[in-house]
């Protein structure tokens, strides 16, 4: 049965607007969890909710080409992209094909997403696939800004558009400025070169880490489980999630990502998985806790430093 125009037409906002939306949070919920902890339990869901985002845009296509092209003597999949030419203006910029850019992108994204892919192109491949979504934001604030522009419906959709492409930037900036602190806060020791200064042992929260830079692309992960410490790569073998940012469950740090585990002490899955991360030495020098940068081999065992002692003969 052929839907009334305003029918369509509703329906195809309504879903053009999930879809932005969504990618909005999508994109937001990375740099929160970096910010705040709590928002760490939304990373498990991230990659469902890319998914029905890509799903969301096919619908929002399809309503819009019944409506658009409705009474349009040219098929409308060949009308979409040849209706509107004028790519040397601004205004007139056809914003349509951006969008369909934006959705290429979020089919590829959402068809790759299955462990499959994963596995077939390796944890770096398959990440750096997968950072197009911030290109196919990008496609999606234009053409939702362009289009609204060339219809004339009113600055109220341009700024909604702009005030939410700001926050995504805002907030992945606040990211970045508190990691470069993080990395600023721990200096190599003059007469301990090349063992990196870690702090205080037991301000690492209890069966959560403490995040070190090592270098721009490289970060150890710092565990504290009761009065053990450890040291593994912030780096999950599974799809490069970030260990520091999970906790200690049973024993094993959890990625805070699709839940993959490690022991602490030697960076290996419990049985029967077999994926493994690399592992650190620590030491301590009076009430400092010392990192070595230097990786050792995935799955090697490290005995755990024990810190308690250090404290409990402070307080005597």
């Amino acid at each position: 049965m052929t839907l009334p125009i305003d029918a369509l037409i509703y329906r195809a906002q309504a879903y053009g607007t999930c879809v932005f939306f969504l990618l909005t949070v999508i994109l937001c919920i990375g740099p929160l969890s970096r910010l705040d902890t709590r928002f760490l339990p939304l990373l498990y869901n991230r990659r469902h909710l890319g998914v029905m985002t890509a799903c969301l845009a096919v619908v929002h296509v399809k309503y819009i080409l019944d409506w658009y092209y409705a009474f349009s003597p040219t098929d409308r999949y060949v009308a979409v992209l040849a209706s509107n030419t004028s790519y040397f203006q601004f205004l007139g910029f056809p914003f349509e094909v951006l969008g369909l850019a934006a959705l290429l992108i979020l089919l590829v994204l959402a068809t790759t997403s299955h462990d499959f892919w994963l596995h077939f192109l390796g944890p770096p491949l398959w990440k750096t696939l997968h950072m197009g979504i911030y290109f196919a934001y990008a496609l999606v604030v234009f053409h939702v800004a362009l289009g609204a522009l060339q219809s004339a419906a009113g600055p109220v959709i341009p700024l909604v558009v702009g005030a939410s492409a700001s926050l995504v930037i805002t907030l992945h900036l606040l990211a970045a400025r508190k990691e470069r602190s993080t990395e600023n806060d721990v200096p190599l020791e003059a007469d301990d070169t090349p063992w990196v200064v870690v702090g205080d042992p037991m301000q690492i929260p209890n069966k959560r880490a403490q995040i070190v830079a090592l270098k721009e692309d490289e970060r150890v992960a710092v565990f504290r489980d009761g009065d053990k410490v450890s040291a593994i790569s912030n780096v999950c073998a599974h799809q490069n999630g970030p260990l520091g940012e999970g906790k200690i469950v049973y024993g094993c740090v959890t990625c805070p990502w699709h839940g993959y585990q490690y022991r602490v002490e030697d960076g290996c899955s419990p049985p029967p998985f077999t994926e493994k991360v690399p592992t650190y030495r620590l030491k301590l020098k009076g009430n400092l806790l010392l990192l070595d940068p230097i990786a050792l081999p995935a799955g090697t065992y490290i005995e755990p430093v024990v810190v308690g002692g250090v404290h409990a003969a402070e307080k005597a």
